[in-house]
């Protein structure tokens, strides 16, 4: 297949996952090269906590019931969360954070070929341990973490970062 049906069969396939087809569904952005800066431009000045994690790590599936309690318990707090799976993994997603009831955060899905690329974009100095938390203040000088995190950690973080 030309490199050129290919490019327009990926850019169909990304469009796609931003479109919803249900009330009940996430959307899902497309992470791809450039997309990291994406977010700080446009929650300039403002505080917020990315999520990074993924349909195979236990512990962030674990962690979700606890994200969607700290949401509905700090509803001010800017929560963004980034699956690491590809776009095939889209319906998987889907359910868990419908599970979970995070559809309605920004969320966003690795849509490169290369996710090495793209966590380094993140942050050279992480290697794919997950579950990933960054708490970025208004300057957008950012913690990461790499772990679960209980709700006093994350409460501590939100007093520390996000206020």
């Amino acid at each position: 297949m030309p490199r050129r049906v290919l490019i327009i069969c990926h850019f169909l396939l990304i469009c796609s996952i931003a479109l919803p087809s249900r009330a009940d569904q996430a959307t899902l952005k497309p992470f791809v090269p450039g997309s990291y800066q994406q977010l700080l431009d446009s929650n300039a000045n403002k505080p917020f906590m990315l999520v990074i994690w993924s349909i195979t790590c236990s512990s962030c599936l674990k962690d979700m019931a606890l994200l969607n309690k700290l949401h509905k318990a700090n509803p001010n707090i800017n929560m963004i969360m980034l699956a690491t799976d590809d776009v095939t993994a889209t319906d998987d997603i889907q359910k868990i954070l419908a599970k979970n009831e995070l559809t309605g955060l920004e969320n966003w899905l690795f849509a490169d070929e290369n996710p090495q690329k793209l966590r380094y974009e993140i942050d050279p100095k992480w290697y794919g341990e997950m579950p990933r938390t960054y708490f970025l203040n208004k300057k957008h000088e950012r913690e990461g973490i790499s772990g679960v995190l209980s709700q006093k950690d994350y409460e501590t973080y939100f007093k520390k970062t996000l206020n």
